[in-house]
Parts: structure tokens; C-alpha cells; sequence
């Protein structure tokens, strides 16, 4: 079974977008996604609108958290802690693989090569990282095929994920897994590898102009 997962989504809880987050739980479900996971700007907390949800469309689809957090060097994807509690602001991205990995979480360069907020080269030189984000919906094509490149160069795995700040948005990139995802798995299978990025669209366009 294929377990197909938008593993960035962003609501007006981020702070950057009015987008409605039920509203992305309907497109997701719309889109045949088996799962979403709400990874709101700089805070965990900010996530919390997404427990009331999950009861409501657990029947329809699995809706899970993390954190679109910001290091000192670019934005990275955490899942599997709270954030808030372990790192300050903009913690070097070394501290942060330490101290994320030592409390069991994961770490997720997202958009790692688009200009002005990504780890970009310096990810290579990078240990602990669990996979790198290579599908973003929000990314024109060339800095997605270098983030799956540079997953290859690591040997680790790469994501797929939409990067909506509108529900229409929803789906656009997501990580195809190979087996079922729960909240009692979900890291663990994060861990494992066994998973890729998917890119729905016909024609990787991108609302950043660089």
C-alpha cells in the first residue's frame, strides 16, 4: 500500500498566509492524500489547531505536526519534538541536528538550495540529517533537481511536500510512502528511508521570484 503524505503545509497560524487550515484538510482529502502535516513558521505551538481536527477527519485522512523552524543558516523541517521547548531562535544548524536527534525527532532541509532562506552547499557537510526535502511546491524545477541531487550525493532520501500558504495548494508535491503511516510510525518510517518525493505538477512553477 502507498501512504501519500504533503509533509509541508502552512496555515494563517504561520503568520505569512489567511489560508483556513480545515480548509487545506478538504483540499488534501480532495486530492486522494492519505495524510498532511501542518508545518507552521517557527513554532510547534503554532500547530495546536491541528488536534482538534484530528479526531473530526481521522476516518478520511491522518493529520500530523511539526515545524517549518529556522536556523541560524536556513529553514529545516522538524518532526517528532517540540521544538519550542529544546532551540532558541536561529540555532546553528550543527546544534540543531545534535540536539533534535538526541531527543529522538528528525531533521528535513526544506527548499535547501532557494536563495535567501535554505542551508544550501553547506548541507553536504552535514551529518544527522534525515532526509532532505526534494519535491517543494513552492520551488522553480531547478532548485528541486538540486536538492534530489544532493540527496543522492549524501545517501539518504528526499521528501515531497507543497509548501501551501493556500489550500489550493495542497497536494502539489507530497512523499509517497511505501507502507501505512500513523502517529506511532510516522518517525520511524521517516527514519527508515523507505519513501519519495512526488511532484504533481505538469510544469514546476514557482510563486518566488529568483
Amino acid at each position: 500500500m502507498l501512504f501519500k503524505i504533503d509533509l509541508h503545509v502552512h496555515s494563517k497560524y504561520s503568520g505569512d498566509t489567511d489560508s483556513d487550515p480545515e480548509e487545506c484538510v478538504v483540499r488534501a482529502v480532495e486530492q486522494g492524500l492519505n495524510g498532511l502535516a501542518f508545518t507552521e513558521h517557527y513554532s510547534y505551538e503554532a500547530s495546536e489547531h491541528a488536534e482538534s481536527m484530528r479526531e473530526k477527519y481521522e476516518d478520511v485522512i491522518t493529520i500530523f505536526r511539526g515545524v517549518e523552524y529556522s536556523a541560524e543558516e536556513g529553514h529545516c523541517l522538524i518532526f517528532g519534538v517540540n521544538a519550542d521547548r529544546l532551540l532558541s531562535p536561529y540555532t546553528p544548524i550543527e546544534d540543531v541536528l545534535k540536539v533534535v536527534n538526541e531527543e529522538g525527532g528528525v531533521v528535513i532541509p526544506s527548499h535547501p538550495f532557494r536563495r535567501g532562506n535554505s542551508l544550501g552547499e553547506m548541507l553536504l557537510t552535514l551529518t544527522g540529517l534525515c532526509a532532505i526535502e526534494g519535491f517543494n511546491g513552492a520551488n522553480m524545477r531547478a532548485f528541486n533537481d538540486k536538492a534530489i541531487e544532493a540527496a543522492g550525493e549524501l545517501g539518504i532520501s528526499y521528501t515531497g511536500g507543497s509548501d501551501a500558504h493556500e489550500p489550493r495548494e495542497v497536494g502539489s508535491c507530497f512523499t509517497e510512502f511505501r507502507e501505512m503511516v500513523s502517529h506511532d510510525n510516522f518517525i520511524d518510517l521517516l527514519k527508515s528511508g523507505r519513501y519519495q518525493g512526488i511532484d504533481t505538477r505538469k510544469v514546476s512553477k514557482s510563486r518566488w521570484f529568483f
